[in-house]
């Protein structure tokens, strides 16, 4: 499984409008066969950041995905309201692998 995690830096005045732009990217990850985790927007502290993470079982699953993106009509929607509202300032892009199951300490040799 490969992860992609996103830090956004939005403006703080346009949250309403990123909200709508991170519903309309889950549903079109989810519709394009990856699992998106969700987004995170701002609540508590610095209100112009805010995360998401989506992930696909093997890379090549996510450079299909990214093909597809670049001509799929709701994809492209989706980009052009944000770049309409300009609520979105930069955004840095990680991939990851995801740890998911704990284990305990004795089991890991730590004990």
């Amino acid at each position: 499984m490969i992860t992609c995690f996103l830090k956004y830096e939005i403006d703080p005045a346009k949250v309403a409008d990123f909200e709508i732009y991170a519903k309309a990217w889950i549903h079109n990850v989810t519709r394009m066969g990856g699992t998106h985790h969700g987004y995170w927007l701002p609540s508590e502290g610095p209100s112009d950041l805010a995360w998401c993470a989506f992930s696909f079982p093997l890379l090549a699953a996510y450079e299909a995905y990214r093909t597809e993106m670049a001509t799929d009509p709701a994809c492209i929607a989706t980009y052009a309201h944000a770049e309409r509202t300009q609520c979105i300032r930069r955004y840095d892009r990680h991939f990851t692998r995801p740890v998911l199951e704990g284990e305990s300490p004795a089991g890991l040799g730590l004990m």
